[in-house]
């Protein structure tokens, strides 16, 4: 099946056909059609399935069928990050350089200030993390009243990183009668509670993540203290001849210990998190890459969107609490073909995410030795 036998009109037809799509991706096939009836849809599919490029077009279709003489917002789509927000921004672009529609994506490293302005101008489409929707909301009234379609991408990471409240709190500046469209990775009861009161009958469209080769990967788990991971960390990365160490903690403020920690020991490292901005991140990936430091901290939310060349280990300071989160960290190194290993840190209270994840994955993690 083409992008044509998806009834989608010839101006976005061409424009994808010119960013290299040539057909049409299972979550691709399974998802326009539904959005393109105007239905709610909770969609759960790997990464890297075409989920992105799915609502692109389709809100694009949508909105370039009914052009309308008002200015106001016509899409709001929320995302975990800054990064995923750009991404999404340049979906958009590309699909939509043969339509006469705007989009505008509120920069959480920008003032607000500076951002207001752009909000009494025309705005098909508004980009925004729930930080930098609020924030500019409680500076100025957003006018959402001919909204007609919401989207919520990545939810199963926003709902893991963020609170659910303020996610709500944008529900209340909304329409009731718009249509929904929910995505993530992996579609948890708690997620479908979580979201369930922005659904009206809602599609469900969940597709499995491909498991095949994760087990040709090099994995292994620890059982440790809290206490002493930071100094287990250290010693296996004295003891390794390797570098190019990408460390996931849980949260920001274990990130910011850990760096501190590893630079005491004469471990050059580097971090990044939701909160720095993109310059200063692009600068420690640089960095990463060229091995002027051995060592990247990152949380998994500010990972999203970090493609590197070549990555040797990969480490789960914490373990994820989400199961497929571990399946999108052992694809970093499967997609590079690198000969690197997966390695995590296991607690007391981390017992029931290792088992969680042995039973999406299919197996036993074995215990490492170094």
């Amino acid at each position: 099946m083409s992008f044509k036998n998806l009834q989608l009109i010839n101006p976005i037809i061409r424009a994808v056909t010119e960013s290299g799509y040539s057909q049409p991706t299972e979550v691709q096939n399974a998802v326009i059609p539904s959005i393109l009836k105007r239905k709610d849809l909770l969609v759960s599919a790997p990464k890297g399935s075409g989920k992105k490029l799915a609502f692109a077009v389709s809100v694009l279709q949508l909105l370039g069928r009914n052009p309308t003489e008002h200015t106001n917002i016509r899409v709001l789509i929320i995302v975990p990050t800054d990064e995923i927000g750009v991404e999404i921004e340049e979906k958009i672009m590309q699909c939509s350089k043969y339509l006469s529609l705007l989009t505008f994506r509120i920069n959480d490293g920008e003032s607000s200030e500076s951002q207001i302005a752009a909000f009494r101008k025309r705005m098909d489409i508004l980009i925004a993390t729930p930080e930098g929707m609020l924030e500019i909301a409680q500076k100025r009234p957003i006018n959402l009243s001919k909204l007609e379609i919401l989207v919520l991408y990545d939810a199963d990471k926003m709902i893991e990183k963020i609170s659910i409240n303020r996610i709500k709190n944008i529900q209340k500046l909304i329409p009731n009668h718009i249509q929904a469209l929910i995505f993530c990775i992996e579609a948890s009861d708690y997620l479908k509670k979580s979201v369930s009161t922005f659904l009206k009958n809602p599609i469900e469209i969940l597709l499995e993540a491909r498991l095949a080769s994760i087990e040709s990967i090099s994995q292994s788990v620890y059982f440790i203290e809290t206490r002493d991971k930071s100094g287990f960390l250290i010693d296996l990365i004295r003891k390794s001849e390797r570098k190019g160490f990408m460390v996931f903690t849980r949260s920001k403020y274990i990130a910011d210990e850990l760096v501190q920690q590893l630079e005491n020991a004469g471990i050059s490292t580097g971090w990044i998190h939701g909160n720095r901005s993109m310059a200063v991140k692009n600068s420690v990936l640089d960095d990463f890459k060229r091995e002027k430091i051995q060592v990247l901290v990152t949380t998994g939310i500010a990972a999203k969107g970090i493609d590197l060349d070549e990555l040797l280990y990969i480490i789960n300071f914490d373990l994820p609490g989400i199961p497929q989160t571990y399946i999108q960290r052992i694809e970093r190194i499967r997609r590079l073909g690198s000969e690197g290993a997966l390695i995590s840190f296991c607690t007391a209270e981390e017992h029931t995410d290792l088992k969680n994840i042995q039973n999406l994955i299919g197996f036993t993690i074995p215990v490492g030795t170094f």
